[in-house]
């Protein structure tokens, strides 16, 4: 049987940007709660390359696809994969990595946007208004981070650019590197939140940061103050950036990430607050950084189909009949982890 891959769940084809091997034939699905003939195409796999976090991957799903052998994660390994229920349905998983530049920029491309309304001026102009509501500068006020990972470190080279201080909030290792490049680490978390004209998420979604902003946290902030997201919706408590937002503090949120997703009903609650900026997740969906995801999430299926499972980080999903081998050089590759 051909290692037929299949790709699902990718809304804007971003598929046709990858050059493919014959040897090993891959296409694209769009939306699967919304085909049809979803389950059939599945039944069909026996590889999946997954769009970051958009395809959970669990018993049920892993039980429409008899003939699955892998899923190649694009970025690394997340959530939305039972790693568990892979290996006892005998599905090896690899992992690839990813690029900081695309979802930073839009970061950066939200805070400018929200601080001067841009999305309610477009609107005034195609109302035949002309101007709508006036907006404010960056330069002189302070950027909080919070998290000071690739994106964030560079989310805080764009606002010093751009003549904002930078705040900066984390663990202790990400204090320490803020300031050894000349940035000011907040006394303590109450005066972090107080304390940033702009606040923009950049932690990673674990056991551990999960819910950690709570609604004391945003209720701290200014009336003026922009909450920016990018990262994932769950590092905010359930409910609790409404009832901040309610409250008038902060006084505007932008938005990327969302509890659940896609997104199809223009009624959805956070699309109709006047002062709430949203995007449809954006942050990764750009040329360059779908080409870094997907060519290394099919080379990893290519490596894994042709013999060598040194990337597998479920090797017990591996049964006798796979005899992996060692790549052509000898030397042992490991799955790349920089997502």
């Amino acid at each position: 049987m051909p290692s037929f891959i299949l790709i699902p769940d990718d809304y804007q084809n971003a598929a046709a940007l990858l050059q493919t091997d014959p040897r090993h034939p891959c296409k694209s699905l769009g939306d699967l709660s919304r085909m049809p003939d979803g389950k059939r195409q599945l039944a069909e796999a026996r590889a999946l390359i997954l769009i970051r976090e958009r395809t959970q991957v669990d018993a049920d799903l892993l039980a429409q696809m008899p003939h699955l052998k892998l899923i190649s994660q694009t970025g690394k390994l997340a959530r939305n994969i039972d790693i568990d229920a892979c290996s006892r349905a005998g599905v090896a998983v690899v992992e690839g990595s990813g690029s900081p530049h695309a979802p930073a920029e839009l970061a950066w491309l939200l805070i400018m946007a929200a601080r001067r309304r841009l999305a309610e001026n477009l609107a005034s102009l195609r109302a035949g208004h002309w101007q709508g509501p006036i907006g404010q500068a960056v330069r002189g006020q302070t950027l909080g981070i919070l998290g000071f990972g690739k994106i964030g470190k560079l989310v805080a080279g764009f606002g010093r650019a751009f003549g904002m201080e930078i705040l900066v909030w984390g663990s202790e290792r990400a204090r320490a590197e803020a300031l050894a490049l000349g940035y000011r680490a907040a006394a303590c978390r109450e005066a972090f939140f107080a304390e940033s004209d702009a606040l923009s998420l950049h932690q990673r979604l674990l056991p551990a940061t999960e819910g950690n902003v709570t609604q004391a946290d945003l209720l701290a902030m200014k009336p003026t103050a922009l909450l920016v997201n990018i990262s994932r919706a769950e590092l905010i408590a359930p409910g609790a950036l409404e009832a901040a937002l309610d409250a008038g503090r902060p006084g505007f949120a932008a938005l990327d990430v969302f509890e659940r997703e896609p997104i199809y009903q223009p009624e959805h609650p956070l699309l109709n607050r006047p002062n709430v900026l949203c995007t449809p997740h954006l942050g990764y969906a750009e040329e360059a950084s779908y080409r870094q995801y997907l060519d290394i999430a099919y080379r990893n299926a290519v490596r894994f189909f042709d013999g060598d499972a040194s990337h597998v980080l479920n090797p017990q999903a591996l049964n006798e009949d796979f005899m992996p081998q060692a790549p052509p050089d000898g030397r042992t590759h490991s799955g790349e982890n920089h997502g």
